[in-house]
């Protein structure tokens, strides 16, 4: 039977559930456990495809389209599994399901309420998604992570709450363990426990009783012996129960900071993990997990040559608005061995408006910008900040900067190409220019206008690289010297078929299309050391120990031609796709699997924020 594992919190949101569940996934599956995540959000909203990046960090986009929230990017790269949109509960989701169920009939007329309708739809949906199989072995996983968001107490989660607390009696004592996730403030040198002793006070009060209280500490002093010996005894729980998660330099060390305080052999006790029919081959994989993790960690430590990145985009106020950029980043700098580092321009400080109204602003950006290894335009909605955008570009192209553009920053780069090097200086795009005469970017073609909403192309999708580029496109190189290609999607907006031709001639080249060859999707400068744009969003799929190649093609050329060249050679050696090789199909029957399609009676993806 699966075994599940609830990681809860207290005090504060925001202080590492989703890294210490991530990383107790990763310490499982290093003893030979398959294990599963699902990470339950309890907002209102059906999905996390409406909100700001700025509201809530960014929207990270599975492989069937599902818009979820950014902690499943945490499981799917530590873990190294696919998930599903079904992955993330939400309040939204289970009252939807709830109450279709309602207007169905199938309550047979009894009044329906939160207990037990809402509470059972709960426990119903983990137990059936924790069943599906997530990682290449195909099997039911053994082991479920389940992140409950916000904190202990909060109105919003108390159905899911009380949902756990029934929960832990369907599925027994000994497949329900719950790490509980508390912040211990240092006030003038002295780590404080009375916050921890109220919030684990409060959840035991609502029938659940932590069986491991994991002690957030917001610096680099580990948890006290004494302080650890304190709330073991306000708490009521053993002191090895009690674990320490400091500040470190990286938070890929959590998992081997949580190994070194015995979390693992506390698990094989309390969940009764002997019981498990652990294979020899998945406990050679474990292993190998382990020693290659430690290899990345240490290595880290000893890098002194640094990389510097100017990221260019239009949410850096809160850095998690990028968040699977900013790991693509560090996946690819751990493997050419370079100390990253991400120098933050917001785009609209690069436009000549900032120059007049903060000129500190303005060249303290361009002096960036100027300094640049290498020059990062992600993606993103709305009009704001994209003359900024488009004037990086055009530093970069004619000042042999490497350069990556993805999803608005690729279409940006076609822009900028039509008005320096076409001559045509009123080229736009329809998203921010409805009217525009030169549209070099235009709505979706093969989907109606008329259609609200729901008109979204997400999820995965192949590419087909040109024969005609192979023998000096970088992107094919980088991506195994393979014909196709799958990554995430996520726009409604794509260079303009009319122009293509055009711009191809004048020397932008197109070297990866869609398989109807209609869809441009991987540009590329043959006559520069690296300038490449991607419709998709290739960081989604980038994980620590199989970097995303468009994005280790970057970093390596913001190193050095060599670097590039070594990276190049190696990926054509050992590249494998982080995907499942099922999921790995055309076109048509990808779109089927997921959500491209128009809304039917107001029902569907609606628009991104456009800010």
């Amino acid at each position: 039977m699966t075994k599940y594992i609830l990681v809860s919190g207290g005090v504060v949101s925001g202080i590492g559930k989703g890294v210490i569940a991530s990383s107790t996934g990763l310490l499982l599956k290093t003893a030979g456990l398959k294990v599963t995540a699902i990470k339950i959000d309890p907002y209102m909203n059906i999905d996390a495809g409406t909100m700001r990046p700025t509201e809530h960090g960014e929207v990270y986009v599975l492989n069937d389209g599902g818009e979820v929230d950014l902690d499943l990017g945490n499981y799917e790269r530590y873990l190294d599994v696919t998930l599903s949109k079904d992955n993330n509960i939400t309040t939204g989701k289970i009252y939807r399901e709830v109450i279709d169920k309602e207007r169905r009939g199938e309550y047979l007329g009894k009044t329906v309420q939160i207990v037990p309708h809402v509470t059972n739809a709960i426990q119903d949906w983990i137990q059936r998604v924790s069943k599906v199989p997530v990682d290449e072995s195909g099997e039911e996983p053994d082991i479920c992570i389940v992140e409950l968001g916000g904190t202990v107490g909060d109105i919003e989660s108390a159905p899911f709450i009380e949902a756990m607390r029934q929960f832990q009696f369907r599925v027994g004592h000994d497949n329900f363990a719950l790490i509980h996730v508390s912040l211990v403030p240092d006030m003038h040198g002295e780590q404080k426990t009375k916050p921890t002793q109220t919030t684990v006070h409060a959840l035991r009060g609502l029938g659940l009783l932590p069986d491991l209280i994991a002690c957030r500490l917001l610096g680099r002093q580990p948890l006290e012996s004494s302080t650890k010996d304190k709330i073991s005894m306000f708490c009521h729980v053993a002191s090895e129960q009690v674990i320490g998660v400091h500040d470190v330099s990286s938070v890929y060390h959590v998992p081997l900071l949580l190994q070194s305080q015995r979390i693992i052999e506390y698990l094989r006790k309390r969940l009764n993990l002997a019981s498990l029919n652990i294979t020899e081959e998945w406990v050679s994989k474990g292993l190998s997990l382990e020693a290659k993790w430690r290899g990345v960690t240490k290595g880290q430590e000893r890098l002194f040559d640094e990389v510097k990145i100017v990221l260019v985009g239009k949410y850096t106020d809160l850095k998690d608005s990028y968040m699977s950029v900013i790991k693509a980043l560090e996946h690819s700098a751990f493997r050419v061995r370079r100390k990253l580092t991400i120098q933050w321009v917001e785009s609209s400080d690069l436009e000549s408006s900032t120059q007049e109204s903060d000129p500190a602003k303005y060249h303290d950006a361009w002096r960036a910008v100027v300094g640049a290894g290498g020059i990062l335009v992600p993606g993103g909605f709305g009009k704001r900040g994209t003359e900024g955008m488009i004037l990086a570009i055009k530093w970069a192209r004619e000042q042999q900067i490497p350069f990556l553009g993805i999803c608005l920053g690729f279409q940006m780069a076609v822009v900028e190409w039509a008005r320096s090097v076409l001559g045509i200086p009123d080229a736009h795009s329809t998203e921010f220019v409805p009217d525009a005469q030169n549209a070099f970017v235009v709505f979706m073609p093969e989907i109606s206008r008329t259609h609200m909403g729901g008109t979204m192309r997400l999820g995965l999708r192949p590419t087909v690289f040109d024969r005609n580029f192979e023998t000096w496109s970088k992107a094919r190189k980088l991506y195994g010297g393979n014909e196709k290609m799958w990554e995430r999607h996520r726009h409604r907006y794509e260079v303009n078929p009319e122009h293509v031709q055009r711009l191809q001639e004048s020397g932008l080249t197109f070297v990866g299309k869609d398989e109807k060859g209609e869809r441009m999707q991987i540009l590329e400068l043959k006559d520069h050391p690296f300038f490449m744009g991607l419709q998709a969003h290739p960081e989604l799929c980038s994980r620590p120990l199989n970097p995303s190649p468009p994005f280790l093609g970057f970093i390596a050329a913001s190193c050095g031609q060599s670097d590039l060249d070594e990276q190049i050679q190696e990926q054509l050696r050992s590249f494998h796709p982080p995907h499942p090789e099922h999921s790995m199909v055309g076109e048509e029957a990808l779109r089927i699997s997921t959500q491209e399609h128009p809304i039917a009676n107001g029902v569907g993806t609606m628009t991104p924020p456009t800010d």
